[in-house]
């Protein structure tokens, strides 16, 4: 506790002349996040004052076209990042799926919070309340705007239809209340619980059924990479776990090239210092798939690590705080499950499936 303290004061005293300020996305769900990362900086900074500077992103002006069809793979982050580069804000909170594997030059991840259930849930209309999936009638439109769930779940179910819908969460539960067009739609069940909306879940769809987007249920706090004062404070927030199941999925997906264009799943799993990542790939229609486990030793938490590790980052992510070899353990984890898929011929499957994406 004493050297907390000590670093706590030694940072504060760095920055005391500073007003910190945090950049986010307009939206309710961004707003939310960010202040939850803004409190937990503040019961540890306790003589530092943090402002909230909110804007909006390409993602969220766009609402009459698919995510995967726009062809930006920043939709959500871009005016952010050019706000931290202009020295506009200080730090940007951001939900880690939006963040692209390769950061622009000058950016780093300096902390990943602690996960939030990473998986998707369903949502249904108020007619179809105590159904699953399985019991709606057969031809029931789901809306979703998720290459990555439309694939899975056409597979998993195939007397369902799939239709996009786009907007924030709450623009996208009052089209499914209020309209007759959906039966049901998908959504993140973190943004569900963030929001307070948890009574609203129907169901939450397990691995077998529906595997989660990387980063999934994970905030991420990005910020200027040489910035030590800002980096050294927000790397306190830094969950070691979600950590290290996010750089074996981002690691992962940045060896397959994918992104939202392209359907991509992951799930992880750290337990008794083994790393357990599970990663697939999928036709659009769900019909072609590839789908494999690995594992790796991890041995974290480690008590007897000797110093602080340098600035490497691992798929983006500094965090000083967490041992290096596990850090590269999960990154070479999720590099070599991707080599495995692409062996196995996912190359293929993700090229046909951009292809179609870019027709449609």
């Amino acid at each position: 506790m004493e050297n907390k303290t000590l670093r706590n004061t030694q940072d504060e005293n760095g920055l005391k002349n500073r007003v910190i300020r945090v950049g986010t996305r307009k939206s309710q769900l961004a707003r939310i996040q960010t202040d939850s990362v803004v409190e937990m900086l503040r019961k540890r900074y306790l003589n530092l004052h943090f402002e909230i500077v909110a804007m909006s992103t390409t993602g969220d002006k766009i609402l009459d076209t698919a995510l995967s069809k726009i062809g930006e793979k920043s939709l959500f982050t871009k005016e952010l990042e050019n706000a931290l580069e202009r020295n506009e804000v200080d730090l940007v909170v951001h939900s880690l799926k939006d963040l692209p594997t390769s950061l622009p030059p000058g950016f780093t991840i300096g902390a990943i919070c602690k996960r939030e259930n990473p998986h998707d849930a369903v949502v249904f209309h108020p007619k179809n309340y105590g159904k699953t999936l399985n019991s709606l009638p057969e031809k029931s439109v789901i809306g979703t705007s998720s290459l990555r769930r439309a694939a899975q779940l056409k597979r998993r179910f195939p007397q369902l239809e799939f239709k996009d819908i786009r907007g924030n969460l709450n623009t996208r539960l009052k089209k499914l209340d209020e309209k007759e067009d959906f039966s049901a739609i998908i959504l993140a069940a973190a943004g569900l619980r963030r929001m307070g909306w948890e009574n609203r879940i129907g169901q939450i769809l397990n691995p077998e059924d529906c595997l989660y987007a990387v980063g999934q249920g994970a905030l991420a706090v990005e910020v200027r990479a040489r910035d030590e004062e800002i980096l050294d404070m927000v790397s306190a927030l830094h969950d070691g776990e979600t950590v290290l199941c996010c750089i074996a999925e981002r690691a992962f997906m940045r060896h397959l090239e994918g992104g939202c264009s392209v359907p991509v799943a992951v799930s992880s799993m750290l337990k008794d210092s083994q790393l357990y990542l599970t990663g697939a790939v999928y036709s659009l229609d769900g019909s072609d798939s590839l789908k494999d486990t690995m594992q790796t030793g991890v041995n974290y938490p480690q008590q007897n690590e000797e110093g602080p590790n340098d600035d490497t980052q691992y798929v983006g992510i500094t965090a000083k705080n967490i041992p290096r070899h596990a850090q590269e353990a999960a990154e070479n984890l999720g590099v070599e499950l991707a080599s495995l898929l692409l062996s196995k011929g996912a190359k293929r499957i993700l090229s046909v499936a951009r292809q179609l994406n870019d027709a449609r």
